[in-house]
């Protein structure tokens, strides 16, 4: 019955240009930490690089994901635009979290089964580097004020990780780079301190299991936009108590799902007798910019 506008995007959006800086620092980032560890013999700084080369896999998959919303936001083949495109780009980049996890964790046992000498000082060095790199990373991808995701749509309540599957995604493969940057610096200089190079393998393994469980809850969350689960219930009592029948008959049923970040479709279910026509209805619609396209189906 209703469909608010859906514009098309016309030009990167900030998140978009951050984590596209953010994905060339991590290009760089990467090749000088995978070759630290592997001149240096440190477990901790190679897994570090591994996760950083995974990371630049993730950040050429958040842009795409943020260019093709872009591009194809007034294509007429999506039905509810390209929201959608937002959060199957985060759960790639969950997926790619979840296999950076299981591969750091698989170098650590090996490592752990065979400790091997480790450059301490040199691999000292490049890890803070790393966590230089990390934090500037992770502040360029915070929460930023309120933006088009990729879209084409504006948000006035602010460009959230909650709602941003794509850029929550980024996000969190910064800060498990940061997160493994600081253990790696911990690992290296409690075992240079007490002489016990198996340490630097057990904070990788610690580190995996970290960022698998960071994974497994992107995974989900951006499982639930995809596999349409219910919008949020104080919107569908909005909407309910918006078109509630004049004549306080009850028989307005509402279902609502996520179709982008922060924006949802719904479908409302009017019965009983028809107390008022269709164009009246449609003025009660509320103009909410959550709200992307609202049908109305009416049953005398």
């Amino acid at each position: 019955m209703g469909r608010h506008s859906l514009p098309g995007g016309r030009g990167r959006t900030r998140p978009e240009r951050r984590t596209l800086v953010v994905g060339a620092i991590a290009a760089m980032a990467m090749v000088a930490e995978v070759a630290g560890g592997l001149v240096l013999g440190s477990m901790a700084l190679l897994a570090d690089g591994i996760h950083m080369a995974a990371h630049t896999v993730a950040m050429g998959v958040a842009v795409w994901a943020y260019a093709y919303a872009r591009w194809h936001a007034d294509n007429p083949r999506f039905a509810f635009g390209t929201g959608k495109v937002n959060a199957l780009g985060g759960y790639t980049g969950a997926v790619v979290l979840g296999m950076t996890a299981v591969g750091m964790a698989w170098e650590s046992l090996v490592h752990l089964w065979e400790p091997e000498p480790i450059a301490y000082g040199p691999a000292l060095g490049v890890a803070c580097v790393g966590l230089s790199i990390n934090l500037g990373s992770a502040w360029l991808l915070r929460d930023s004020p309120a933006e088009a995701c990729g879209d084409g749509h504006h948000h006035g309540h602010g460009h959230s990780h909650a709602h941003d599957h794509n850029l929550r995604a980024a996000y969190l493969h910064v800060l498990s780079d940061a997160m493994t940057s600081v253990l790696a610096i911990a690992a290296l200089l409690a075992a240079r301190q007490w002489q016990v190079p198996w340490l630097d393998a057990v904070v990788g393994l610690v580190g995996a299991v970290v960022i698998g469980w960071w994974a497994v809850g992107l995974v989900a969350s951006a499982s639930a936009t995809l596999l349409d689960h219910r919008g949020p219930a104080d919107l569908e009592r909005r909407l309910s108590l918006a078109l509630a029948r004049e004549d306080g008959v009850p028989g307005v049923g509402v279902r609502s799902w996520a179709v982008g970040p922060g924006r949802y479709a719904a479908m409302v279910t009017v019965t009983g007798p028809l107390a008022e026509t269709v164009a009246d209805m449609r003025t009660r619609v509320p103009s909410d910019p959550a709200l992307a396209i609202v049908a109305v189906d009416i049953t005398p």
